[in-house]
């Protein structure tokens, strides 16, 4: 079920089917379309294109794979880049839609999309990705597929300029990473406090961390990470499914954290479904304490995650987006 971002050839991805940028004519062209031609035979691939003629912007149709790893090519029709006026936006978001439905109507368990219109189209980047993170994850929340959103390189991937910049200065402000006092000398800087007058601070809110989930730690003492989760779900009034689409992981794994009360889950797992459950930082702590971890300030994906959580933004497909703009592991899937 899970969206997956990496940095690959989609020519080599293996998938139930792999997205073609095509263009109306669905003949071979540069870029992306121009590799899956001559990946897949371009003989073969354009014969079985020009049987079909013409597929409008927004739509999508599918041809076989020939000699790709996937068993099948959705060739989707991206809009030009107009200036954002035309109804571009309609258009992308249309043509996902188009080509996650046709894999769907031919009951394919995976799928992989490259970046669609932001070759030779013209697309800015950041905006597509938004449209692509957008569709598939609401479409993720209904279906179970596995999706991957491949993308060549880093230059081929980019969040917002806005949400970069926004988390880049949160990272900086909390990020410790070869000097673990850095912080302490910024906030001595900052409130003019000596050596001296830090250190109780420093005490004080260790132990409001330290007192703040009593009341939890109080009714449920020896709750394992797995019973706390399953509380949880029933507590919000959560399905299972809900809640593993929304982790971005898959039914079987979630089987696996239900059937065992001992579950030893990994740290992106406990995350994703934290943020599934959307709960605040405080919880998603006490959360996190169940299976042996803690977030860390040493860690640029837990600084990460803590950003979403006091903006509480639980999207994690957006997420996601943002860990892999940072060179950071992903969560769920």
């Amino acid at each position: 079920m899970p969206l997956r971002i990496i940095r690959n050839d989609i020519t080599r991805v293996k998938a139930d089917a792999i997205v073609n940028a095509a263009n109306s004519q669905l003949r071979a062209g540069g870029g992306v379309c121009g590799a899956i031609f001559a990946a897949a035979g371009e003989a073969e691939l354009s014969q079985a294109c020009r049987a079909i003629g013409y597929c409008p912007p927004g739509q999508a149709v599918i041809t076989p794979g020939f000699q790709l790893p996937a068993k099948f090519v959705i060739h989707a029709v991206g809009p030009v880049w107009q200036g954002g006026q035309h109804g571009e936006r309609e258009l992308l978001a249309n043509c996902y839609q188009a080509a996650l439905e046709l894999a769907l109507a031919h009951r394919l368990r995976s799928i992989a999309f490259p970046l669609i219109s932001t070759g030779i189209y013209g697309y800015p980047k950041a905006e597509a990705l938004q449209v692509a993170i957008r569709v598939i994850g609401a479409f993720l929340l209904e279906h179970d597929m596995t999706v991957t959103l491949v993308v060549y390189d880093g230059a081929s991937f980019a969040i917002s300029e806005k949400l970069f910049s926004s988390i880049a200065a949160y990272i900086d402000d909390r990020y410790l990473d070869e000097h673990p006092d850095r912080r302490r000398y910024r906030q001595m800087e900052s409130f003019e406090l000596s050596e001296s007058m830090a250190e109780p601070i420093d005490m004080m809110m260790s132990q409001v961390k330290a007192s703040r989930s009593l009341d939890d730690l109080v009714k449920h003492p020896d709750e394992t990470f797995s019973q706390m989760l399953l509380r949880l779900i029933d507590e919000k009034g959560l399905t299972d499914a809900v809640v593993y689409k929304r982790a971005n992981i898959d039914r079987r794994h979630f089987s696996k954290i239900r059937g065992d009360i001992q579950y030893q889950a990994k740290k992106a797992t406990a995350l994703a479904l934290a943020i599934a459950l959307e709960l605040n930082l405080d919880e998603t702590r006490d959360l996190l304490a169940r299976a042996g971890y803690a977030l860390s300030r040493s860690s640029k994906m837990d600084i990460i995650i803590e950003y979403f959580l006091t903006e509480g933004n639980h999207n994690i497909f957006e997420i996601n987006e943002a860990l892999f703009a940072f060179d950071q592991p992903l969560l769920g899937a």
